[in-house]
């Protein structure tokens, strides 16, 4: 893979710190990536980092998983099949926003004298909090301190904190707390949109947010929206607490556009003015915009009944069960700090994007940008997924729920493209295909074979037959189908699959993609076991499961003799597997030659000009090779891998943990821990070049994947348990939890000792390095390293 440039911010800035993001100094010039980096979500809500005065800001956004707005996606020329309705997650109104005013002069932060400055995310408390001391063009020192909380209990809740002490002197201040509907209002003050780049979001040139409520009692606004186009509904409430010894006059207006607060007052040196700030945001295909609007009422009566300290105590009690089973904890020597730093930071992004993503997909940005218009891809069955059915499996079954509600509106896709069974879309909001460019797009049929994937994995690590028989066998059958009906029998009688691309979008729309062969192969070889085993042991799931697929007993009979004939491209002479049939005939492209600013290619080159060369933008084969190592010798591994890790540019985020934890296996350290320092600061070494767009959440996964199936060497087989460490030499400990068939396993591996510690559960078996042995609940093991 070409040398990426990692570029971190600097320490005199953003010192080292193991729980906390820390900026002890403001700079514009790192601004754009600190409104990514600082930003908070719990699944359900999320905000960029922009200042509490809303300005400077360069993206800021306020989002609501799955509330999104449609539009018709106009092809140049038109096609059967082609996706017709784009999904784009809406920016919704924003209640952070605190403007400030001393002598009626206001607080911008790149143009105030700030005596002191700090701005920290603690990852434990689950708070963003910020305090400075501003000196005022007349001559004041001001103290202002703020938090931000997105609720991890309560998933509609936002709870912001301001206060403000003239330090001497007095003066007239007026705080005005706002609601700003940034979708359809761009203020003068904000960037024009740059150059194109196909991840970003769209730019509606027509309101999207139709305003049907907006009152005000006492303190408190209410706000009801609808869509345009999607016809969805979003309620939104915010109330103010006021605190404070000064005389003060109070005036609350609303307005879909913007809403307003303003508390005037002259309060005497050391006198603060507080206002805590409660937000509430609920959304809805079906329900009027008037009945969310009561909802958030009822839910603001509540948290202010509660107060602050109570969101907060119940904020780090949510944090505290996800380190509990989440944490990893490395020591490195002198970069002990920054690497547990970085690696937490990573893993509390996790946390944020699925926590409370109950009844929704995660977004590859999670909710911290609008960037690939908030859609759901294979990012979550394979990057995201595996985290959590190994810590939080609640989770990770809520969300393959979600994938399982979207099968009707699979199968009428799979109907329109002339196919059986079931159709996933390559991205979506609301279930329907929304990627306009089908070479890089539809055409990656591998994601049915990935969400099957992911139902076999939860259900392994989990020990879950019930999800199987209530959803899982339903999606194996669906897909199974799919595969039997697009691919066919050569003369040869092997089993073909055409005209689809793999995980690599530089090479598209190939016949006989190896990784979608191999993944089609054990989605179909799943679908005939599950199908042939609920007959024989669960009746009455099996014949649910007809009644809902329609499913006839010889299909299975079908689907077998596909997977036994599947064609899996081998190349000889190399000793590889082709990543298509094609894919060997193509030249090579140098990409040690290519200069670094014409990186990521898709920016600078024709896509027909990247597709007729060997270039990968991520790991493909090598993806595989991961994903389905047991189907693969070590000398496979190591050959495919030397061959195509050259060719890979790294253009994709989803490529560097993937190469971590292969190369890890077949033993170069060099490049495993090449790959994963690229991983762990894809964001905040800003290696992609965009995190100012928002958070990479597949990458941040596959962090956790490359230190724990990488350097870790974990693998789970038929119920039990395999470790194969690789611990890298200039590391003197990995400890990590791990969540598996309803029992906690502690793993402590160090330079001179490794500890196993089954905490919970009944016994365990579990093989290191290829040896057995049986864990007993409150014993440790302990082995010697090699």
């Amino acid at each position: 893979m070409l040398a990426r440039h990692v570029i971190p911010l600097p320490e005199h800035i953003y010192p080292a710190d193991e729980w906390r993001i820390v900026e002890s100094r403001f700079d514009p010039r790192h601004m754009a990536r600190a409104e990514t980096i600082f930003a908070q979500s719990n699944g359900f809500v999320g905000l960029r980092a922009t200042p509490e005065e809303g300005r400077p800001s360069l993206s800021p956004g306020t989002f609501v998983s799955g509330f999104h707005e449609t539009w018709p996606i106009k092809h140049a020329e038109e096609a059967y099949g082609l996706a017709r309705t784009g999904q784009t997650i809406v920016n919704v109104p924003d209640a952070t926003v605190f403007k400030l005013y001393v002598d009626d002069e206001p607080l911008v932060l790149p143009f105030a004298h700030l005596a002191e400055y700090g701005r920290v995310l603690d990852m434990r408390a689950g708070e963003l909090t910020r305090e400075l001391i501003w000196s005022t063009p007349g001559g004041k020192r001001v103290r202002v301190r703020s938090s931000r909380m997105v609720s991890f209990r309560d998933r509609h809740l936002v709870v912001m904190d301001y206060e403000v002490t003239l330090l001497d002197g007095t003066a007239p201040v007026t705080i005005v707390s706002k609601v700003l509907n940034r979708q359809d209002t761009v203020p003068e003050d904000e960037p024009a949109p740059g150059a194109v780049d196909p991840r970003l979001a769209r730019q509606f040139p027509e309101r999207v947010l139709r305003c049907k409520v907006a009152r005000t009692v006492d303190h408190r606004i209410l706000l009801g929206y609808r869509t345009s186009r999607s016809g969805m509904m979003l309620g939104l409430g915010v109330d103010h607490v006021i605190r404070t010894r000064a005389s003060h006059r109070v005036e609350v207006e609303a307005d879909g556009d913007m809403s307003r607060l303003v508390l005037t007052a002259e309060p005497a040196p050391g006198e603060p003015i507080r206002i805590t700030k409660y937000a509430t945001y609920q959304s809805s295909t079906v329900v009027p915009a008037p009945e969310l609007a009561d909802r958030c009422a009822r839910t603001l009566d509540r948290a202010v009944r509660q107060g602050l300290d109570h969101h907060r105590e119940a904020q780090r009690g949510e944090l505290d069960r996800f380190w509990d089973r989440a944490d990893i904890r490395i020591s490195n020597g002198p970069e002990t700090a920054r690497t547990r730093q970085a690696i937490r930071w990573n893993l509390f992004q996790l946390a944020q994007a699925t926590w409370r993503a109950e009844g929704a997909g995660v977004p590859a940005k999670g909710l911290t940008g609008q960037a690939y218009e908030g859609h759901y891809f294979w990012d979550t069955e394979i990057y995201v997924l595996p985290f959590l059915a190994y810590t939080h499996p609640r989770i990770a079954r809520n969300l393959l729920r979600f994938r399982h509600s979207m099968l009707d509106r699979a199968r009428e896709r799979a109907r329109e493209m002339r196919q059986r069974g079931a159709l996933f879309p390559w991205r979506t909001i609301n279930g329907d295909e929304a990627s306009a460019y089908y070479q890089a797009g539809t055409a990656q049929y591998h994601i049915n074979a990935d969400i099957a994937y992911a139902v076999l994995r939860y259900v392994e690590i989990r020990d879950d037959p019930e999800f199987m028989a209530r959803w899982g066998a339903e999606l194996l059958v669906e897909t199974a189908r799919m595969w039997a009906n697009l691919g066919f029998y050569g003369e040869g009688g092997d089993f073909h699959i055409h005209g689809v691309t793999g995980p690599d979008e530089y090479t598209t729309v190939v016949n006989d993609n190896a990784f979608t062969n191999l993944m089609a192969r054990r989605n179909l070889k799943a679908a005939v076991g599950v199908v042939r085993e609920m007959a024989a042991g669960d009746p009455a799931s099996f014949h649910a499961l007809v009644d809902a697929t329609d499913l006839l007993w010889d299909e299975t009979e079908v689907w077998e003799k596909a997977a036994e004939a599947m064609f899996i491209p081998f190349d000889k002479k190399r000793g590889i597997l082709p990543q298509d049939a094609g894919f060997l005939d193509r030249e090579r492209w140098d990409l040690t030659a290519t200069p670094r600013e014409l990186f990521p290619l898709l920016l600078h080159f024709h896509p027909l000009t990247i597709y007729r060369y060997q270039v990968i933008k991520q790991a493909d084969v090598v993806l595989a090779l991961f994903l389905l190592g047991e189907e693969f010798s070590l000398d496979e591994k190591r050959r495919n891998f030397q061959y195509y890790d050259p060719l890979t540019t790294g253009d994709s985020s989803l490529s560097a943990a993937v190469q971590s934890i292969v190369a890890a296996e077949i033993g170069d350290a060099a490049k495993a821990m090449e790959y994963f320092e690229y991983a762990l600061m894809m964001d905040l070494g800003d290696v992609a070049g965009n995190v100012s767009d928002g958070v990479h959440v597949a990458s941040t996964g596959g962090v956790w994947q490359a230190l724990i199936f990488g350097f870790a060497g974990v693998r789970d087989r038929e119920g039990h348990l395999e470790v194969n460490p690789a611990l890298p030499a200039e590391w003197d400990e990995l400890a990590f939890s791990l969540r598996f068939r309803d029992r906690q396993l502690r793993v402590h591996l160090g330079s001179d000792v490794e500890r196993y510690l089954l905490e919970e559960g009944d016994s365990l078996e579990i093989r290191i390095r290829g040896k057995a042995y049986t864990l007993e609940v409150g014993e440790a093991l302990e082995v010697a390293p090699r």
